[in-house]
């Protein structure tokens, strides 16, 4: 856990910009930031990154800090180890003695991690360098863009253990796959490779091992030249635009250039079309 009292600080609290001096230490997690992307790396590699309620808990904070933080651009959410997370710690959960009402409660951190994750106003990049199952898949699919290591396998157990998906994988899934290989994966619950996971849509790019963080960090780093303000608004609305009507959508996007003008990365964009320069952003 991080050296605070509780995972969800006040914003008023959290450090406007984050740097080495700053970076919370935590119990499941290891942070890193280089060229405005936060790297959060899973680190339970004794049980190849399964899921424990501290580690919810912990991402959640982070998340909250890389929301906050001026100088994260992007994030990239990686495994120590050989796993990037293979969902719940079963022994864990097994010895524990939880009360209906406690389960509910851990059921629904899993739900505000995926849901944090799809929701915050900066990209998020899963580089899965492992096997990425259950609660990993859930977080994986919840990210923007998924990379996958060559070695890599991405699957949906859940079934095969009498559970179900969560995380908004049954909303998320059939966007990026079709319904057709969405039911496949989330009723038989194989674990595919990267190479599979590409061709179907799900992963993003796959790439030898070795090369795979410098991979993501790349698209983080591609990512964060771009403004804030505008990449904010195209997640909100590319996520939310399978749920609205083509005129809902519409006026949203006016909405959305509407606001983008009257920034001063607009103006920044602008002179620095005009000047045939690189833009510097500033998210304002």
């Amino acid at each position: 856990m991080p050296n605070s009292d509780s995972h969800s600080p006040a914003a008023s609290t959290l450090p406007s910009n984050l740097n080495a001096e700053n970076l919370p230490r935590y119990e499941t997690l290891q942070l890193s930031l280089q060229d405005q992307v936060l790297e959060v790396r899973f680190n339970r590699p004794h049980r190849l990154n399964a899921v424990v309620e501290g580690l919810y808990l912990d991402l959640l904070d982070a998340l909250a800090l890389a929301e906050q933080a001026i100088n994260v651009r992007a994030i990239v959410l990686t495994g120590e180890g050989r796993a990037f997370c293979v969902g719940a710690d079963m022994k864990e959960h097994g010895g524990a003695a939880r009360t209906l009402y406690q389960r509910r409660e851990y059921l629904q951190l899993g739900n505000d991690v995926c849901e944090a994750i799809y929701r915050l106003k900066k990209p998020v990049v899963a580089a899965v360098n492992g096997y990425a199952l259950g609660a990993g898949a859930e977080m994986a699919v919840a990210c923007d863009f998924i990379l996958m290591a060559d070695e890599a396998q991405i699957g949906f157990p859940e079934t095969s253990i009498g559970t179900c998906v969560g995380g908004g994988v049954s909303k998320i899934l059939p966007q990026l796959v079709g319904l057709s290989q969405a039911r496949r994966l989330l009723y038989i619950g194989n674990k595919i490779n990267a190479e599979e996971a590409q061709r179907i849509g799900l992963a993003l790019a796959a790439y030898p091992a070795v090369d795979l963080l410098e991979q993501a960090h790349a698209l983080g780093a591609r990512l964060a030249c771009q403004a804030p303000v505008s990449i904010a608004m195209l997640k909100r609305l590319v996520n939310q635009g399978s749920a609205n009507d083509f005129d809902s959508q519409l006026q949203q996007e006016l909405d959305a250039v509407f606001t983008c003008s009257t920034t001063e990365d607009w103006q920044e964009g602008v002179d620095a079309f005009a000047q045939k320069r690189q833009p510097q952003f500033n998210g304002r």
